[in-house]
């Protein structure tokens, strides 16, 4: 039961701070991603070549699965 808190809390986190929604973590959660995989790959402001977590997530999902969720 903890640490289902504990996970939950971290998934609302990376949800914050990647500025994800629902749609977006369930999306992640079917990838098998962590909330620490998400965070980590925040882009730095020195990171212009990088994409946000939230189109990150979209390709891989779009590549693995075909489509991705509306």
């Amino acid at each position: 039961m903890m640490a289902t808190r504990k996970n939950d809390a971290a998934w609302a986190e990376a949800k914050k701070r990647c500025r994800l929604n629902q749609n977006d973590i369930q999306m992640a959660k079917e990838l098998g991603m962590s909330p620490e995989s998400l965070l980590k790959n925040i882009p730095s402001p020195k990171q212009q070549w990088k994409a946000p977590v939230k189109d990150w997530v979209h390709d891989l999902y779009e590549e693995k699965f075909g489509s991705v969720k509306k």
